[in-house]
């Protein structure tokens, strides 16, 4: 079964539409969305609903941080993280809301384990950004049965870390279209991306196929109308620099 991995939506729905099209026409035959459907972006009724549309279907979904605040915001905005989470509770439905405060923290699937920031505490959010915290999310994964490999997202970033009995961490070098064969005799730990907010200096939006057969991995970047999502941001009267973040790439 080849599985689309996509993370870190942010409410741009130009983004997620790309990226789910190319993962078809690639041949993709399920679909799991690893958290951050919400936040930052001018479209979160959209994305919401195409999120619900591909759950009617089997997908798997995974709650991240911007979902939880868009459904419980803030008092305060303290943070970049808390600046839109009240305009995004406005815009969700009741239905939306309730829909996004089911969704669960983890979800294992045969030797795989979804997760939006990390096997190790999940819900404290914490960031798969360096070796370290990479070894601390193996460490957590390795005591759940049978998982092999962990997915997540909430860097922002593409990376792939692995690791083996008596073995230091690896990281490895992420080529985009490249496959990357998951070896079953190591534990792995892949950031496959944010389909909606890259931060690497390139607006092309992120995802990953992987090929549950074969073990095979492959980290995707998809060419998508960011001007028009920038466009829908200021539209929508939300800070400029989440739109000219997009137009960049940080």
């Amino acid at each position: 079964m080849l599985l689309a991995l996509i993370s870190d939506i942010h409410a741009n729905i130009q983004g997620l539409d790309a990226c789910l099209a190319h993962a078809r026409a690639k041949g993709a035959e399920q679909f799991a969305l690893l958290g951050d459907l919400v936040g930052y972006g001018a479209a979160p009724v959209a994305v919401v609903q195409r999120a619900q549309e591909l759950a009617s279907r089997g997908a798997l979904l995974i709650k991240g941080n911007h979902d939880e605040m868009a459904v419980r915001p803030p008092a305060q905005a303290t943070t970049l993280g808390d600046s839109t989470a009240a305009w995004t509770h406005a815009q969700l439905t009741a239905e939306q809301r309730q829909f996004l405060d089911a969704l669960p923290m983890t979800q294992q699937n045969g030797t795989m384990l979804l997760v939006h920031a990390s096997a190790y505490e999940p819900a404290t959010w914490p960031y798969v950004y360096e070796e370290e915290a990479a070894i601390e999310c193996l460490a957590a994964a390795a005591l759940l049965p049978d998982v092999r490999q962990v997915f997540v997202g909430h860097v922002h970033s593409q990376t792939l870390y692995s690791t083996a009995l008596e073995v230091p961490l690896t990281t490895h070098r992420v080529v985009p279209g490249k496959a990357i064969t998951l070896s079953p005799q190591k534990h792995w730990v892949a950031t496959i991306g944010s389909a909606g907010q890259p931060r690497d200096g390139n607006p092309k939006a992120m995802y990953a196929l992987f090929d549950t057969a074969t073990c095979k991995l492959t980290f995707q970047r998809v060419a998508y109308n960011h001007a028009q999502a920038a466009a829908a941001i200021r539209a929508a009267g939300l800070p400029d620099w989440l739109a000219q973040r997009l137009e960049v790439g940080r």
